[in-house]
């Protein structure tokens, strides 16, 4: 890597390797790294402190830190520091199977928060101090600003509050520098590692199925009058369903749109190559390595039409809440009355986390949550008489989507709201025995505002643990 890439002469002087960065982490530390959804996170550091983890529990010493990051990672971080048990306490989201397993093993401390909380509960002390800082960066200016890599996520606050930070310098993307006191800079480490930049699977049919009935329906809103033809500015959770909305708006007809959002994903490049989104705010991108490239070679088209703005701000409610965000996310699974899960199967397994989807759910304009009317291949149906975990309550959905159609909740009672999420989202195979529960809990339920049988509400998804399906 050239040196300029490291303008200031004094940090320069603090260029070192890896390793010798890592064994400034000391255990039982609280380290804060950059990374959104797998882009803009430390590449060399954290593999080389696991390696030392390791080493060091091999001498039979114990070793861990406490992990904060903007959202999910990669492999060479959260993959790499799970392996070595290296994490007691881990937050905010995360998608790592490694780190999974032993979240859902009891053997790795999990806080599952809103992403526009990570910020401001750090500032107040919730989670003590903030020991090491290690964030990636494109470059270092002569005057010590720091250049964002491809997420900002919570860099500003590391910076401000960590007692030492320690910066990855790898190739440079944008403008927009951040401020750091070099006092605190311990140690610079030269990487050339790449994001960890997933392929998306193919769109499909249900995908499309689900994206159409949105779309049919945002255009019924706007017939309405109740959005305006460029509707409101969009935020799209990361995966193949939105990913599909995204392609289907592009064919929709709608033009001049906006987004304010978390992460730009494959779909929104597109839409914004293709004039149908004019700009786009996000703190990070989570792109396919064919997409990547397309925006490596465009940089300078798509630097005119997207701005990248700390999590304190991409998840801000209050901002959410002005600019009336359509929220797009996906789940697990809803219930008749419209609560979701987005985080837990059977309610007591951890998929990723709630990541940013609350902030935008609660704060927005509308809500909708996407997702197939089944899984594992039929056996389940992800329209249960009550959800086993509750991420979002029945409050803060508006829309449940699947590929069977669209239940539009919103001016509903419990009631209407149930029979309306049987008739449009439950699979034929699931919508008998799902009217037969209704029907009976109408009939038979201590109360008849939000009619439950509880036993057998709860029931559907312990048959599934029994017998492998949820089928009566």
């Amino acid at each position: 890597m050239p040196a300029d890439r490291i303008a200031n002469a004094r940090l320069r002087d603090r260029v070192v390797s890896a390793e010798a960065a890592a064994a400034l982490i000391q255990p039982g530390e609280t380290v804060a790294m950059s990374g959104f959804t797998g882009s803009g996170y430390p590449k060399a550091v954290p593999v080389e402190l696991a390696r030392r983890i390791e080493a060091v529990h091999a001498q039979g010493l114990p070793f861990q830190i406490s992990l904060m990051t903007g959202a999910s990672t990669a492999p060479e971080l959260d993959g790499a520091l799970a392996k070595a048990d290296g994490i007691a306490m881990r937050m905010p989201f995360q998608s790592d199977p490694d780190a999974r397993n032993r979240i859902n093993e009891g053997k790795l401390d999990y806080i599952d928060i809103h992403l526009s909380h990570v910020a401001q509960h750090v500032w107040f002390g919730f989670y003590g101090d903030i020991d090491t800082a290690v964030v990636e960066v494109s470059a270092i200016r002569e005057d010590g600003s720091l250049v964002p890599s491809t997420s900002v996520g919570n860099n500003k606050t590391w910076l401000d509050l960590a007692k030492k930070v320690i910066v990855e310098v790898n190739d440079r993307i944008g403008e927009t520098a951040l401020r750091c006191d070099p006092d605190k800079i311990v140690a610079v480490v030269r990487t050339n590692g790449p994001d960890r930049n997933s392929p998306f699977s193919p769109i499909d049919a249900t995908s499309e199925q689900i994206a159409a009935h949105l779309i049919e329906f945002l255009k019924h809103e706007v017939a309405k009058g109740r959005l305006p033809a460029n509707l409101l500015p969009l935020q799209s959770g990361v995966g193949n369903i939105p990913n599909a909305v995204l392609a289907g708006l592009a064919k929709s007809g709608f033009r001049d749109l906006a987004a304010f959002t978390e992460v730009i994903q494959d779909g929104m490049l597109d839409l914004l190559r293709d004039g149908v989104l004019s700009y786009a705010s996000c703190t990070g991108f989570a792109l396919s390595p064919q997409a990547n490239e397309t925006f490596k070679e465009n940089i300078d088209f798509y630097r005119e039409r997207i701005i990248m703005r700390t999590q304190e701000i991409s998840n801000h409610p209050e901002l959410v809440r002005r600019l009336g965000c359509i929220g797009m996310n996906g789940m697990i699974e809803a219930d008749l009355y419209g609560n979701v899960n987005s985080t837990h199967v059977m309610g007591t397994r951890i998929m990723n986390g709630i990541g940013g989807s609350g902030d935008f759910a609660r704060n927005g304009f509308l809500s909708a949550f996407l997702s197939p009317s089944t899984a594992k291949n039929g056996s389940i149906s992800a329209i249960v008489p009550m959800v086993s975990h509750v991420d979002h309550t029945e409050h803060d959905v508006s829309v449940i989507v699947t590929e069977q159609g669209l239940a539009d909740l919103r001016g509903l009672t419990p009631r209407k709201r149930a029979q309306v999420v049987i008739d449009n989202c439950a699979h034929p195979d699931f919508r008998a025995q799902l009217q037969d529960y209704f029907d009976r809990a109408s009939r038979d339920s201590y109360g008849k505002h939000t009619p439950h049988l509880l036993p057998e509400a709860l029931s559907w998804h312990q048959r599934w643990l029994d017998t492998g399906t949820m089928k009566a």
